[in-house]
């Protein structure tokens, strides 16, 4: 951790570093080293810190871009957040600005994309050779996103076939990789990237773009056929000349040291009163809180990741009234909406107008609540969340900072920027909590059920066998309690053998034709077991309730006449044949490279399609996803396989669902027997598929889009 300047050292030199973040310096992309530094193989290694090439050329349309504790440059788009923390050396480079980023984003070749090496971003190496022969290239970069992932790497001017297509696959770290893009795997085969070395003595390593937004860290060539380098790999050798010293590293939970600098910097408390205090960006804990830091100087929410964030602060101030002042960023994708909470009392909301540019700091784009009674040494809690103006594009609802200025102070024309607030008003509207609904229950409320049980399904071996109880009555946007956290419903199912033995969640199921009627509410709870033996088998129902028992380990109280209740059951032979894979038993995998049927003992030879992923985005099935402003585009009808389905095959709501059942019966008759689909995509590509009751909720889900 950076310690913070004392106020001995200069203003001079805190300028400096200030400046140095956040800023679209073309010396950001200029070499730190000489022409003259060559590097070293010894031993059948050469490693090279992406940072140290000597030139860099064809990067008029992209360039990469140096980031180092001190020098994060704002070219945009950049969708990322910077990634100095482990980066080898305390510093990497980016290819940038970054405009595809998701296989959805139009790729542009000669743009954003370039298939073929050399044509586009280069940066060159000098290496001294003491082994001439085949060198495998690795190279350790970060990966956040499908389409940012790919360079090329060539040896003196030239760009062999095994050096093209350079290829990784996200892994939200730093990873080193050595695996070539092929039209057989895309996602890349090992040991097919490499270049040779023809003589011993000087050679010229380049690398070059392929996919816009690739951060790139280190580079080795080894004659060794290894499967995988770990840690920061190793260390440079250097033959002629001088390289700079490493950077500071930066841990994951450390701030940048520009970033403490600018904190106290007098560019953020020049215009304050006496007796005020400033809490920045780098001062809240941003760990887990779905923000990262954004220029070293803003909170912000990565909009492919999350809808909103939240974090907090501790404020050494003394007790009394202040006038208190929420510093956010306008932006030009949306309308970012934020709430203020001060000794964990909300003050009120604040709705972000948008901005003329990219972004834009000013007095309409902050929020003042005055003369607030504050306790000493009180947290400030920050929550944002994101907002689109065409639906395409987000906002990343960024912060600045919050101030806190005594009330004997004028609220106007006092914090940062004059007339920050020409005649603040206390909010009129409490903020509505995270839940969908704004009241603990919702109404109108009807009796529990009695506890009894009902089985439901087939009773045969490996069909779906149903146990469903009359719990307690719900509605699926209740808050207190919340049918999906604040109860636990398990059932226990056994043999009459002793064995196997399952322990099963259940769930809330509304009342219990959800899929049919798009139920909210009712009384039936369920849980299902696929019985892998013939004969009597027995459960045993747990019902607890209390706060968010169902995710955490808290024992809970029974529910009484739900609690406890049992029965048995009897499971005969499977009468099932041929294509229905009843008949064969659940698929196991025993340690080989095909899946194995349990029943039939058969192998799974799987044929099928890995598309789409938004195969459930579908028009029939309910819930807002196809009116919510994200992605409704892709929203799917399947209407050309209406003319797939066959009679007898199951629909709901009086003839919905044909188009999705046809698609999956054009799939069988072309012989496949597997396809592959996400159930959900949030900040996907798709947007469409969760099971929650909206896009933005995390605690209610939609219990008729379930059924």
């Amino acid at each position: 951790m950076w310690n913070r300047p004392r106020a001995i050292i200069s203003m001079f030199i805190m300028f400096c570093v200030v400046t140095a973040v956040g800023v679209a310096d073309p010396g950001a992309r200029r070499p730190i080293i000489g022409q003259g530094v060559v590097f070293e193989e010894t031993g059948g290694v050469a490693a090279v810190e992406a940072e140290h090439f000597y030139k860099q050329t064809l990067n008029k349309v992209r360039s990469w871009y140096i980031f180092t504790p001190g020098q994060q440059p704002m070219i945009a788009p950049d969708g990322d957040p910077v990634h100095l923390a482990g980066a080898s050396g305390g510093a990497y480079v980016e290819i940038l600005p970054d405009t595809r980023r998701t296989h959805a984003d139009k790729l542009i070749t000669g743009k954003n994309f370039s298939n073929e090496p050399g044509k586009m971003a280069i940066l060159h190496y000098k290496v001294h050779f003491n082994t001439p022969g085949k060198y495998y290239v690795w190279a350790r970069i970060f990966s956040t996103n499908g389409e940012d992932n790919g360079m090329h790497v060539g040896i003196d001017g030239a760009w062999p076939a095994t050096g093209r297509r350079m290829q990784w696959i996200g892994k939200q770290k730093w990873v080193w990789g050595s695996k070539q893009r092929t039209a057989k795997k895309h996602t890349g085969e090992p040991y097919k990237l490499f270049l040779n070395v023809d003589k011993p003595g000087e050679h010229t390593i380049m690398f070059a773009m392929r996919e816009d937004g690739t951060e790139f860290d280190k580079w080795m060539m080894i004659k060794e056929k290894k499967s995988a380098v770990n840690g920061p790999g190793p260390i440079p050798r250097v033959k002629k000349g001088k390289v700079p010293k490493p950077f500071p590293a930066v841990k994951a939970s450390a701030r940048p040291k520009a970033l403490s600098a600018a904190a106290k910097s007098k560019t953020t408390t020049s215009k304050l009163p006496a007796g005020s205090v400033v809490v920045d960006a780098g001062r809240f804990a941003i760990q887990a809180s779905n923000y990262y830091l954004d220029k070293g100087k803003w909170l912000a929410i990565n909009p492919d990741r999350h809808e909103s964030a939240r974090a907090k602060a501790k404020v050494s101030i003394a007790a009394g009234k202040y006038h208190i002042t929420l510093y956010a960023v306008g932006e030009s994708d949306g309308k970012s909406s934020f709430e203020l909470l001060v000794g964990g009392k909300s003050l009120g909301t604040f709705l972000c107008p948008l901005a003329g540019g990219m972004y834009e700091e000013g007095p309409k784009f902050t929020k003042t609540w005055p003369k607030v009674t504050v306790g000493k040494d009180a947290s400030v809690e920050v929550r944002s969340r994101i907002a689109s103006a065409d639906g395409k594009e987000y906002s990343r609802a960024r912060v600045a900072r919050v101030a806190f200025t005594p009330s004997a102070a004028k609220a106007a024309g006092m914090l940062l920027f004059p007339a920050a607030s020409a005649a603040p008003t206390k909010s009129k509207s409490k903020p509505k909590p995270k839940s969908v609904s704004a009241d603990p229950l919702v109404l109108p409320r009807k009796p529990d059920g009695a506890g009894g049980v009902a089985g439901g399904g087939e009773l045969k071996q490996w069909h779906k066998v149903t146990i469903t109880q009359d719990g307690p009555f719900a509605h699926e946007r209740d808050n207190a309690p919340n049918p999906f956290i604040d109860y636990r419903m398990t059932v226990t199912f056994q043999h009459e053998s002793g064995s196997p033995k399952y322990t099963v969640p259940g769930y809330f199921a509304a009342d219990g034709d959800a899929g049919e009627t798009s139920g909210e509410s009712g009384i039936k709870w369920r849980a299902h077991l696929s019985s892998d033996k013939t004969g009597k088998w027995t459960y045993r129902v747990s019902f607890v309730k209390g706060k968010q028992v169902a995710v955490s380990a808290a024992a809970g109280v029974p529910v009484a006449g739900c609690d406890g209740k049992s029965g048995v059951f009897v499971i005969e032979p499977t009468d099932k044949t041929g294509r229905d894979l009843r008949s064969k038993g659940r698929l196991q995998y025993v340690g080989k490279h095909h899946l194995r049927f349990a029943g039939s003992g058969e192998y799974f030879l799987k044929c099928g399609a890995d598309a789409p992923e938004n195969f459930l985005a579908y028009r029939d099935f309910d819930g807002p996803f196809k009116s919510d402003g994200r992605k409704d585009n892709l929203i799917k009808t399947w209407q050309p396989h209406v003319k797939d389905r066959r009679k007898g095959d199951p629909t709901w709501k009086n003839g919905k669902g044909k188009g999705i059942i046809g698609a999956v019966n054009y799939l069988a008759s072309e012989g496949l027997n597997a396809f592959s689909f996400l159930p959900m995509n949030i900040a996907g590509d798709d947007r469409n598929v969760f099971p929650y009751t909206s896009y933005n909720e995390r605690e209610h889900l939609d219990c008729s889009r379930m059924d």
